[in-house]
């Protein structure tokens, strides 16, 4: 049987609407964020020894890290959600499922590393040093990357219905979770109406649905 290893708030919520969206039979083990740190449990190092979500195991293989999650669920039991091999949409397909992590997040990521340092308790004397330092790097570094990254999106979708064109495909589901928590938290404007519909289009997908009653509380959704 394949199972999820759930993180709640996390980016295992896309392996379950990528399994529901396949109607592949499967079963979640639950963990829970530490409410002070907002880490994972280190009950999750018993199945990788980094100790993070998304994991999968099926079988006697065991999956870590979301693009290789979904690849592997899409060559092992979704082809239809695959383009054709070889074919200009193979490489985007390619590019999108390595483009959520490897470019999209880490300036998001940033974002809310600097947001926390504001909010971080520290004496009163170093507060106003920390938060001047955190607005003056999101300011002249992270928000710029950003407005670019999410500029660049929005051109794409305006002229796209999914990310490979008229039809869902397993790079729709690597990318949905920067862009609903972009979404969420306020980065994606109403300047930018293409990301904003296409996020409500997959959040009303039935498959979406069921793995939200699944998966439990999301706070991107």
């Amino acid at each position: 049987m394949l199972t999820v290893h759930h993180l709640n708030n996390s980016r295992s919520q896309r392996v379950l609407w990528m399994l529901e969206e396949i109607g592949q039979p499967y079963e979640i083990k639950r963990y829970q964020r530490d409410p002070k740190t907002m880490l994972a449990p280190a009950s999750l190092q018993e199945v990788h020894p980094l100790g993070k979500s998304p994991v999968i195991t099926d079988g006697d293989l065991t999956i870590a890290e979301s693009g290789a999650i979904i690849d592997y669920l899409a060559h092992s039991y979704a082809p239809s959600l695959l383009p054709e091999r070889g074919t200009q949409q193979w490489i985007d397909y390619t590019y999108w499922l390595h483009y959520a992590e490897g470019s999209l997040m880490p300036p998001l990521l940033l974002r809310l590393v600097f947001e926390k340092v504001k909010t971080n308790p520290m004496p009163f004397f170093v507060r106003p040093v920390a938060r001047g330092i955190a607005d003056k790097t999101n300011e002249i570094f992270i928000s710029p990357q950003i407005r670019n990254h999410m500029d660049f999106v929005e051109n794409h979708l305006a002229r796209n219905e999914w990310f490979l064109g008229d039809k869902l495909s397993a790079a729709d589901i690597q990318m949905s979770f920067p862009l609903e928590a972009s979404l969420a938290r306020g980065i994606v404007g109403r300047n930018r109406p293409a990301i904003r519909n296409y996020v409500k289009r997959f959040q009303a997908r039935p498959a979406y649905q069921q793995a939200l009653e699944k998966g439990g509380t999301y706070d991107f959704a």
